[in-house]
């Protein structure tokens, strides 16, 4: 089942603009901010997404998350700005409201085991270890994925493990995943990431053209379809594939 989006939202340049003036604006932290707009952003799309807000373990999670910790230090004056940012070698580190409902939609538990595919500077995959027992994440290029490695290890985030390799195979000695998230466009979803979902498991990725119109998909492994959400724009997942 696909249901068509009709809005644009990208994940390379997307600035939301909250209108309404807030309580003691001034005393709001960098943080407080980007919820904001956050929020702000799920309310415009619940259209698409079917939920007007981002849930609260979702939102608890990025509270958790130090943004400043996962980009590089010319760029944390920016750190809670609600757009990409650059993190070197042709990278983004995404905007966090696609960082947002991407985890919201992906319906993680504390019990499940979650695999990411496209590690980065490591900041979706600490986001997640706030909400899953477990986070698998592999990064192609090989010096993104050891920064990476270091930084949560020295951040303390002891249920991460992070791989060097094309995460188009997916982990299969970690299978079976109850979730996986994708942040890099591909035409197809990948089949090993397929079989590697739990049989109640559910994937979200960006699928479309690496150079044209791509869509946030969520798939049910269950259903055997997929929903698309609303346009973005990612950068293509690379490998061998």
């Amino acid at each position: 089942m696909r249901t068509p989006g009709r809005i644009l939202f990208t994940a390379l340049a997307m600035v939301a603009t909250v209108t309404s003036a807030q309580p003691n604006e001034t005393d709001l932290t960098p943080m407080d901010r980007m919820i904001i707009e956050i929020q702000a952003d799920a309310k415009r799309t619940a259209l698409y997404t079917g939920q007007s807000q981002i849930s609260a373990p979702v939102i608890e999670a990025l509270r958790d998350t130090p943004r400043e910790d996962f980009v590089p230090a010319r760029t944390r004056p920016l750190a809670y700005a609600n757009h990409p940012l650059p993190i070197g070698h042709g990278q983004t580190i995404s905007q966090p409201f696609i960082v947002a409902i991407m985890t919201d939609v992906l319906d993680v538990k504390s019990d499940h085991r979650v695999l990411e595919i496209g590690t980065g500077s490591g900041y979706q995959a600490a986001v997640l270890s706030h909400l899953a027992a477990e986070v698998y994440s592999i990064e192609i290029v090989p010096e993104l994925g050891e920064e990476a490695r270091e930084r949560l290890r020295t951040l303390g985030y002891a249920n991460i493990d992070v791989r060097i390799g094309d995460g188009w195979y997916g982990w299969p000695e970690h299978a079976p995943f109850d979730a996986v998230i994708v942040t890099a466009v591909a035409d197809e979803i990948p089949p090993a990431l397929v079989e590697q979902l739990t049989d109640d498991g559910r994937l979200v990725m960006p699928l479309g053209d690496t150079d044209g119109f791509q869509e946030l998909i969520v798939y049910d492994k269950r259903g055997g379809e997929y929903t698309t959400l609303f346009p973005v724009r990612f950068v293509p997942l690379t490998g061998d594939h």
